[in-house]
């Protein structure tokens, strides 16, 4: 597999884990998706709205369009279904600009300055990219952990689920 398969795979990965989590997300009462949970960003809707952020963050940085909200913490949608259009018309973005690029673009450089402090970094696309899709995956894992909490079960996320449906032809 190149790395260009590689990320073209994790974009669609993400794309499809995110509709599995929302899903589930949607069956929960408005309390149990509010309330703390003692999560970093305390609730399945702040864990939700920060991997929007993050996405907007990184998707600005790469392609230095869009919004790019300035906390990490920030609430860009305080209704569920506003926030999960918002994440499906991102995720369709995602998908679009990963699936572009080519590897002569995923060896390129891009310079960023992070959201938490002035300091300018300067890295490859790739790692970056690598980085994104990691983080997506981390905080997915904290929401499918408050689900399995409240629910007793979660949708499965794997990645090896994944691919097997995607060869399938199952979507």
């Amino acid at each position: 597999m190149s790395l260009k398969d590689h990320f073209d795979t994790f974009a669609r990965y993400n794309a499809w884990a995110n509709t599995r989590l929302y899903h589930a997300v949607s069956l929960l009462s408005d309390a149990d998706y509010r309330a703390d949970r003692g999560a970093f960003f305390h609730s399945i809707h702040g864990t939700l709205n920060h991997l929007l952020v993050t996405d907007r963050v990184w998707m600005y940085r790469f392609t230095s369009e869009g919004d790019a909200p300035d906390r990490l913490d920030a609430i860009l949608y305080e209704r569920f279904d506003d926030l999960r259009h918002a994440r499906e018309l991102e995720d369709q973005r995602i998908t679009a600009y990963v699936i572009s690029l080519d590897e002569t673009a995923l060896d390129s450089i891009i310079t960023y300055r992070r959201v938490s402090s002035p300091e300018v970094k300067t890295q490859a696309l790739a790692p970056g990219l690598a980085h994104w899709f990691n983080h997506q995956t981390h905080h997915r894992a904290q929401v499918h952990t408050m689900l399995t909490g409240l629910t007793g079960v979660a949708p499965e996320l794997d990645l090896l689920i994944f691919q097997r449906m995607w060869a399938e032809g199952l979507r």
